[in-house]
């Protein structure tokens, strides 16, 4: 085998399928270790799509059927060992936004998505994402947290008939809330409180140290194992309080209700869509309607996923491929439209579980996904009885941790503007998400266009006037630049020999060469000079190119100083 692996063509072909890089030393350890952390996610992942399909404002089912696909097709395709594809609160958040409840509208989205994700891969703009700072991802995450867990409290109060709008909602849960229903608040608090619980016993458990006694370990172990599982649990026992009080007739708890039974038909995904009063809605209409989400959506899956992997990449000292990653989730987008899927991405949480569990490859997917398919083709009947407040709990305790409002202050100590495209972010978002998103960008993409306009230059005025700018020299510099020369120099009595620094400059555009030639001009005018100093070969060799009138350049700062300091002696003895 080791001959096949030194042909240049197998290299090529690994870059494209990572899975043969690992394939090859696949033994029975990594495949006891694969089944158990694919089982602990894939117990972890049925509730949490039940739930996250909930908050994209689907029916439950449709979170299962988003939830297999990714398993199977990263396995092949993705280079990280440890990241699980599938629905996040996040994603189903933004898709709420877009689609409307409207499930043909959300399959049309995740096949667009998974085109424009894979196209952007084969084209390698992944370097676009590098344009969405930290402060925006930040004031997105946490103000998606704030709206996700609020939305949920209406479930865990038994509330109905309250708006999407954030704003409007918080307004009508309060003014509901003499309605609230007693079953479903005690249910979701006591929900609340046991998840609240094993995550706290999950902490204390995995710092405290491992010296203890054999039997205490492995009940240290066996309680490990159950908090990491804890959604699953918790949602069982709310399911089978809710069962016991149907059968009796007691009507106390706000059920899921009747979901679709059986694995999803493995289809084309529906290109239009008849409506009950039978307009028949086009393609086309269907795009116009969703807009913005084909740009929002596509780059935060993307982003969200390659920063979960990059960072447990970082912890298991292990790299991966953003454009190899980029392409494995739009592959899987578009795979999962056949089946009635809407977008996925990375999970931050279930990735944790994945990497503590001890997952050695991605072939832990696999195992997710067959439990997956495995209660989508006999657990469904059940999941009628799960109380949409069990739920809610699910949700708020998966978001309270990205809910991270320390970060204000590390913007505040670091640079305190950074701090305004995260308040753009965070404080837009709560009226719309996508414009949040778009408004940071928008802010962080002015601020950086004012660096690159406006770089430092460092002005030193002994007789000879010394400019030297701390970044390179670019076409939005120019007026800067002239205003500076003509300030302290041309407009100077008398007017003042100049050096211009250029060792921090790479590289120039012609409207810097434009700039010069003029600048040129009037300095030889006025009857001072000008000296270039600390040239680069590559822009040394455009100014020789450019023909500058009275170009004179030095290698060195103080040879330029020295030679002028000359010249301004000899003119004023003159």
């Amino acid at each position: 085998m080791e001959w096949v692996t030194d042909i240049p063509w197998y290299a090529a072909l690994r870059s494209y399928f990572p899975i043969l890089t690992w394939m090859p030393r696949y033994n029975l350890t990594w495949l006891k270790m694969d089944l158990i952390a694919g089982l602990t996610v894939g117990l972890t992942t049925v509730p949490q799509a039940l739930a996250y399909a909930e908050v994209a404002g689907l029916p439950v089912q449709y979170g299962l059927y988003s939830a297999f696909m990714g398993g199977f097709i990263y396995c092949v395709f993705g280079t990280s060992k440890d990241i699980t594809l599938g629905p996040t609160a996040i994603m189903s958040l933004l898709c709420s936004a877009y689609i409307g409840g409207d499930p043909v509208f959300a399959v049309v989205l995740t096949l667009l998505c998974g085109i424009i994700q894979t196209g952007m891969a084969l084209l390698r703009l992944g370097f676009l994402l590098d344009f969405i700072s930290y402060p925006v991802i930040k004031g997105f995450t946490c103000a998606a947290a704030v709206t996700i867990g609020f939305g949920q409290v209406k479930n865990i109060l038994g509330l109905k008939g309250i708006p999407q709008q954030f704003f409007l909602q918080v307004y009508y849960t309060f003014h509901k809330i003499p309605e609230a229903r007693v079953g479903d608040l005690i249910l979701g608090l006591c929900c609340l409180f046991f998840l609240l619980m094993l995550t706290l016993m999950k902490t204390s458990l995995a710092s405290s140290p491992d010296e203890s006694p054999l039997f205490i370990r492995s009940a240290r172990g066996l309680v490990w194992s159950l908090a990491t599982v804890r959604n699953a649990l918790v949602v069982i026992a709310a399911t089978a309080v809710a069962y016991s009080a149907e059968v009796t007739g007691h009507h106390v708890f706000s059920l899921t209700g009747k979901t679709a039974q059986g694995l999803p038909p493995f289809k084309a995904p529906p290109l239009s869509e008849t409506v009950a009063n039978g307009t028949l809605i086009t393609f086309s209409d269907i795009v116009k309607d969703l807009g913005g989400g084909l740009a929002v959506i596509p780059l935060m899956g993307v982003l969200e996923s390659i920063a979960i992997a990059k960072a447990f990449a970082s912890k298991n000292n292990y790299r991966i491929d953003a454009n190899q990653e980029l392409f494995a989730i739009g592959l899987t987008n578009i795979m999962g439209s056949f089946v009635s899927a809407y977008p996925v991405t990375g999970s931050f949480g279930r990735t944790a579980v994945n990497s503590q569990t001890g997952v050695c490859s991605p072939a832990g997917g696999i195992v997710t996904g067959v439990i997956v398919l495995l209660s989508l083709a006999f657990l469904m009947p059940l999941f009628f009885y799960i109380p949409k407040a069990s739920l809610a709990a699910v949700i708020i305790c998966a978001v309270c941790p990205m809910m991270d409002f320390r970060v204000p202050l590390q913007l505040w100590r670091v640079k305190r503007l950074d701090l305004l495209p995260f308040l753009v972010t965070f404080v837009v978002s709560f009226w719309e998400v996508q414009y949040g998103i778009v408004g940071g960008v928008v802010v962080s993409g002015f601020m950086l266009l004012y660096i690159v306009a406006r770089p430092k230059v460092k002005v030193c005025d002994d007789g000879v006037l010394l400019l030297e700018p701390d970044s390179g020299l670019n076409f939005p510099v120019t007026e800067h630049l002239s205003r500076l020369v003509f300030k302290h120099a041309l407009h100077a009595s008398p007017p003042r020999c100049l050096v211009l620094d250029c060792s921090h400059v790479s590289s120039l555009d012609f409207t810097v060469v434009h700039e010069l030639t003029e600048l040129l001009k009037q300095i030889q005018l006025r009857g001072v000079s000008m000296i270039f100093a600390g040239l680069k070969p590559s822009v040394l060799k455009v100014l020789l190119t450019a023909d500058l009138p009275g170009f004179r350049h030095t290698d060195r700062v103080d040879e330029a100083l020295l030679l002028l300091t000359s010249i301004s002696h000899y003119q004023q003895q003159l």
